[in-house]
């Protein structure tokens, strides 16, 4: 059975690192000793190590200890190994070229389906829609594929900004990046705001957090979903 909690951010304004997740951590995790940490997407060019060290922080608060795929010889068994799992924020095309180049693409998607607990934040919530097209990074580098895990029916958009009125910004809003991607792919987009996840066990797929988040279909207008939505249908 799936367990994933697909989170927007690791970090809201004013407070630490996992800090507003920890009680569900703590749940999700709940039978866990030891995660392996996918560091790869290495948020503003930080170290692997560096990296790892932070999240180690965080997790020895639950007794957890975590070990960083790069410290492995071959990481895909690593991940195939692990206890429980976590794929960190970032840059979402890095972390999707280093996944498939290490070949833990096919061992995280294969660890998810036999019910392997799994964590993303950012670019590691990215990567569990079908592609990482609707992604806010920038194109660093040019990964094998844009498709990803597939561990939910439908891709994402972590960080999702509404349009803030009065603004004098000229540039694209969310609502209207997505509105083009939706000129040439069918899948549904779910905008997550900043506090805001998803929580998937087996087939069911609900909304955490104390914000809506804006769901876009090909061909319909914008939709407020309230927290604690059924998505599991959405396709």
């Amino acid at each position: 059975m799936k367990k994933l909690i697909i989170a927007s951010t690791s970090t809201l304004h004013g407070g630490n690192y996992l800090e507003y997740l920890k009680p569900a951590l703590a749940e999700h995790f709940k039978n866990c000793s030891s995660l392996l940490f996918i560091p790869y997407a290495r948020p503003g060019g930080i170290s692997h190590d560096e990296y790892t060290q932070r999240v180690a922080g965080f997790f020895a608060q639950l007794n957890i200890t975590v070990k960083g795929a790069h410290e492995f010889e071959d990481s895909a068994e690593a991940v195939a190994n692990a206890e429980a799992l976590f794929t960190g924020g970032g840059n979402t095309f890095l972390l999707v070229t280093q996944l498939y180049k290490t070949g833990v693409m096919t061992a995280l998607k294969d660890a998810i389906d036999k019910g392997t607990p799994y964590l993303g934040s950012s670019a590691g919530s990215n990567i569990c829609g079908l592609t990482m097209q609707t992604t806010n990074d920038m194109p660093i580098i040019y990964p094998p594929s844009f498709k990803t895990l597939g561990a939910i029916n439908f891709n994402l958009n972590p960080h999702y900004l509404d349009p803030q009125p009065g603004s004098t910004h000229m540039g694209e809003t969310r609502e209207t990046r997505i509105k083009e991607f939706h000129q040439f792919n069918t899948q549904p987009v779910l905008g997550l705001r900043e506090g805001s996840w998803l929580e998937v066990k087996g087939n069911t797929v609900v909304l955490k957090g104390d914000l809506p988040a804006r769901l876009f279909r090909q061909g319909k207008e914008p939709e407020e979903l309230e927290t604690g939505s059924d998505l599991s249908g959405l396709r």
